[in-house]
């Protein structure tokens, strides 16, 4: 499939977070949970917490760094116009939606779509840790810089990052462009094609490795 089919289709204090989080409760009791998290400032701006979703199940789980404006008006991941092209992406190698899990860094959106403090990421991410836990998936897809470096830990830019297959813990990892970005810079989706089709052989070769 070429690239084009590919596109063309169509300030409270953070003391809380000391508090502890559920451990291993399944996704929907985690839910119930995370939809009345107040530990850090978000939960004074936000209209939705948007938990994430998917299949519980889900081989590939994919990342994302926060909410925009459509998703916290909805309380649902990627649903604005990134997000229905991450749709496209995704159906070009072969997964719909509904197979994957969908979630992001943080879960409620940051003021004017700022990028999110390290604050906030880190009072947030025990909520994403215990998502992983639940779903087990084979692989992450893990989507623009601030989203990778949280996730791997590190401060690279995107073109040391993407194109590989990174392993994180006990997870495989490849990186590629935010929708957003693609739809602000469409040079970019030519890379985004390749990393993706990477994923997807490299995914075929682990499900027939286990």
């Amino acid at each position: 499939m070429s690239q084009e089919l590919l596109f063309d289709n169509q300030d409270p204090a953070t003391e809380s977070c000391k508090q502890e989080y559920p451990t291993r409760q399944d996704l929907d009791a985690e839910r119930q949970v995370t939809i009345t998290c107040r530990k850090c400032r978000l939960a004074e701006t936000r209209t939705n917490v948007v938990f994430g979703e998917g299949n519980p199940g889900a081989g590939l789980f994919v990342i994302g760094e926060a909410p925009g404006a459509d998703e916290d008006a909805q309380g649902r991941p990627f649903v604005g116009r990134s997000g229905q092209l991450l749709d496209k992406i995704l159906l070009a190698i072969g997964f719909d939606r509904q197979e994957v899990y969908i979630g992001n860094i943080i879960k409620c959106r940051p003021p004017g779509n700022r990028n999110p403090l390290p604050d906030e990421i880190e009072c947030c991410m025990p909520w994403l840790t215990e998502q992983l836990g639940h779903v087990e998936p084979k692989m992450l897809l893990l989507l623009g810089r601030v989203a990778a470096n949280t996730i791997l830990g590190n401060n690279l830019s995107m073109g040391a990052m993407r194109g590989r297959i990174i392993r994180w813990n006990r997870f495989d990892c490849v990186v590629t462009y935010h929708p957003a970005a693609l739809l602000r810079n469409p040079n970019w989706k030519k890379p985004c094609w390749e990393d993706v089709q990477m994923l997807r052989a490299h995914y075929d070769k682990v499900c027939a490795n286990r």
